[in-house]
């Protein structure tokens, strides 16, 4: 139970490759990018919400993992995504693994502005 939650809030992001509105590349990427920090994939449900005002529509997703969780969600709207890893620390540390695969996602939206945290969990007292 012991494990490492990552967040990040990112912020005016200029999302180059267009995958705040793309959910289909977005969870391939989600994909591709937990595998390459060594995660291991084993779910993947992504959701399209309706179009706002301004005709864009943003995802929810998640990646389950055998180590946890991957979840983000795209505000295109507004500019901004939220990222959240946690992996469990049981068996083997996966903290690098979770900055990895958190690092690259950030990356992704060249956002302007990161507010990012890191939360160990299921430590005793």
């Amino acid at each position: 139970m012991q494990g490492l939650h990552l967040t990040a809030d990112l912020f005016d992001c200029r999302d180059p490759d267009g995958l705040m509105v793309d959910g289909e590349r977005l969870g391939k990427l989600c994909e591709h990018l937990a595998r390459e920090a060594g995660l291991t994939v084993v779910g993947r449900h992504f959701h399209a919400f309706p179009p706002a005002e301004h005709g864009l529509a943003g995802w929810t997703g998640v990646l389950l993992l055998a180590e946890s969780h991957l979840a983000i969600h795209t505000w295109p709207e507004r500019h901004a995504v939220t990222l959240d890893v946690f992996v469990c620390n049981f068996g083997q540390d996966n903290s690098l693994k979770a900055h990895g695969l958190i690092d690259a996602l950030v990356a992704r939206f060249h956002s302007a502005r990161a507010h990012r945290q890191q939360l160990m969990r299921g430590v005793p007292g």
